[in-house]
């Protein structure tokens, strides 16, 4: 627990060292985003229904690797999630409550040796104050989707400060392959632990800071690198056990201990850019939740 508390203490002071270190050569890096939706895996609209997290990324500098020291490069990540049970317009009392997540936070990352590892801090808004269910309302209406009426049916207002250190190291494979295992804990809104692993066909990832989606474990970029033009092949998986779940626990919903996401995707490198398309299958979270589910992302970055 001391090593928690000096950890969340450090991280907290990341954001103000951040802005403080500007004068002193700080600058930014880079930017990265990831786009998921069901609507562009398996179509469903439920439970992990939509997320977006966009990331900046500042420092003294990129070379291409990880610095060795913590607090060096700082990524500043802002991340919404809508979690909503089958049925948005009449909610099933036997289903999951409603999440609208926002969250905030500061992650840095860096290298021991031969081992990259990330720490960060976050602070995950969730409940009506979020406005969150109002949102997504809005983009059904767009595209005459069913109401979201979960008046009543979404977890509590809440903050929850949630800490995230994960460990990884790449090893080659072939001339153009990598293989990458990782472990990650996580603490807050949701407490687990996960180990798993990553592989790349190509040249995806090269010369690049590579940053982890939350809710698929898909990777994107936050500094571009310098992979030449071409296609990428990436296949993940992780097993994670979960200890608690404050998206389902305060709610009565009994959590599943394991979860498991099998993920695929296609990189193309372009001339003036490049676009990231992958899916992900995520396990069942809770007992009474009949299957699993897949969910599609979607990166872009383009230069004009």
């Amino acid at each position: 627990m001391n090593i928690l508390r000096k950890l969340a203490t450090s991280l907290m002071f990341l954001s103000a060292a951040g802005a403080a270190a500007a004068a002193d050569g700080n600058r930014a890096l880079g930017w990265g985003s990831l786009f998921s939706n069901d609507a562009l895996g398996d179509g469903k609209d439920r439970w992990r229904s939509a997320a977006l997290v966009v990331s900046h990324v500042r420092g003294d500098g990129w070379t291409g690797q990880l610095p060795d020291r913590f607090g060096a490069l700082v990524e500043y990540r802002f991340r919404t999630e809508m979690i909503t049970p089958v049925n948005v317009a009449s909610p099933s009392a036997s289903d999951r409550r409603y999440v609208g997540a926002l969250s905030f936070g500061a992650h840095t990352h860096f290298q021991k040796g031969a081992t990259e590892m990330s720490a960060g801090l976050d602070f995950v808004f969730v409940g009506p104050q979020t406005n969150v269910d109002q949102l997504q309302d809005s983009f059904h209406g767009l595209f005459e989707s069913a109401s979201v009426n979960v008046d009543g049916f979404q977890v509590e207002n809440a903050v929850y400060p949630t800490l995230t250190f994960e460990a990884g190291r790449k090893f080659d494979v072939g001339a153009t392959g990598a293989l990458r295992p990782f472990v990650e804990v996580q603490a807050g809104a949701e407490t687990l632990a996960r180990i798993g692993a990553d592989v790349t066909f190509g040249s995806f990832g090269q010369g690049a800071l590579m940053l982890r989606d939350n809710p698929t474990g898909q990777r994107y970029s936050g500094i571009a690198g310098d992979a030449p033009l071409g296609t990428s092949l990436v296949l993940g998986g992780d097993v994670a056990y979960v200890a608690d779940s404050q998206y389902l626990d305060q709610a009565g919903i009994t959590h599943k201990d394991m979860r498991a996401r099998l993920r695929a995707g296609v990189h193309q490198q372009l001339r003036r850019g490049a676009v990231f398309y992958g899916v992900t299958y995520l396990s069942e979270e809770y007992d009474s939740q009949p299957e699993g589910q897949v969910v599609g992302s979607l990166s872009a970055r383009l230069k004009f």
